[in-house]
């Protein structure tokens, strides 16, 4: 498992794409998404909801991504880390991915691997993003559910106010409920869901002591529901329909960016390029020029 993602997440090497069904229909296969601000506790509290999820007898897997040095390109990987005594259960799998410089807090093949995790028998996967802050959305993009993870007194409330946490939001959890502004938090974010469009479904929110275990029983019992629910009134599908839709347009892209950064190493290149520095074609003219040479992948 560990080698196929790895063959996954270097772009599925030179021995061509590998092609990764989809999971039987009648098989339940969910995608929970966990992100949040950096500290607010998202490795303990993923830790500690595998291990609840262990006790139910249920598989899962948990693709935690890691930021990756904009230097050198490589990552600590230490989420992984942070839940190894949980990634000893059998039920369990983890595994860190980098971001690859990726904005948004997912790496470009995370959806490559949720899929693959899935076809391979693990009906719950869990992804856990970098902790971006405000533009840590892209999760909902691949989760079928989002748990927004939020620490009193680090200013939290302020993130949920200015970014697209609240749109993206099905489960809000403030973590480390036993320290002081937990109630103000709580407080803050329930007058914040109140003015809420009317229509507009309303989030949970929750609070856990992840380090203790507390309330993660319920916050399980939450994401569950959200699933049954959302499956039931069809919203789940369409959820699923979007991203689908949104995944074959940047796979496209990602092949079509390949071609362009191969073309840029072509005499044919060199010739575009340089009828934009002597003035002949316009830089909107050069790249239709140099889209219209590139052989298409299949």
């Amino acid at each position: 498992m560990a080698r196929l993602l790895s063959h996954i997440e270097r772009g599925q090497g030179n021995g061509g794409p590998i092609r990764i069904p989809s999971p039987d229909a009648g098989s339940p296969a969910f995608t929970i998404g966990i992100t949040g601000a950096p500290g607010a506790g998202k490795s303990t509290l993923l830790g500690s909801l595998l291990a609840h999820v262990a006790q139910q007898d249920v598989r899962a897997a948990a693709v935690a991504i890691d930021p990756s040095s904009p230097i050198s390109g490589g990552a600590l990987l230490g989420d992984r880390v942070r839940m190894q005594s949980v990634s000893t259960d059998p039920r369990i799998f983890v595994r860190s991915m980098a971001s690859r410089g990726r904005a948004g807090g997912v790496s470009d093949m995370t959806r490559a691997a949720v899929r693959c995790l899935h076809a391979c028998g693990w009906p719950q996967v869990f992804i856990e993003t970098v902790g971006s802050g405000q533009v840590d959305v892209d999760v909902s993009t691949i989760a079928d559910v989002v748990v927004v993870v939020l620490n009193p007194g680090a200013g939290d409330e302020v993130q949920v106010f200015k970014a697209g946490l609240m749109e993206i939001a099905d489960v809000f959890v403030i973590n480390k409920a036993d320290h002081l502004g937990a109630h103000v938090l709580r407080s803050d974010l329930n007058g914040l869901i109140a003015s809420l469009p009317a229509g507009q479904v309303r989030p949970d929110v929750l609070e856990t002591v992840a380090t203790s275990g507390q309330g993660i029983g319920e916050l399980w019992e939450s994401v569950s529901e959200n699933l049954r629910q959302a499956e039931q009134s069809g919203e789940l599908a369409r959820r699923r329909s979007r991203r689908s839709a949104r995944e074959l347009v940047e796979v496209a892209q990602a092949m079509l960016k390949r071609q362009i950064d191969a073309a840029t190493h072509t005499a044919m290149f060199a010739d575009i390029q340089s009828g934009v520095v002597s003035g002949d074609l316009s830089v909107w003219e050069a790249a239709s020029r140099l889209l219209r040479a590139i052989p298409m992948e299949h």
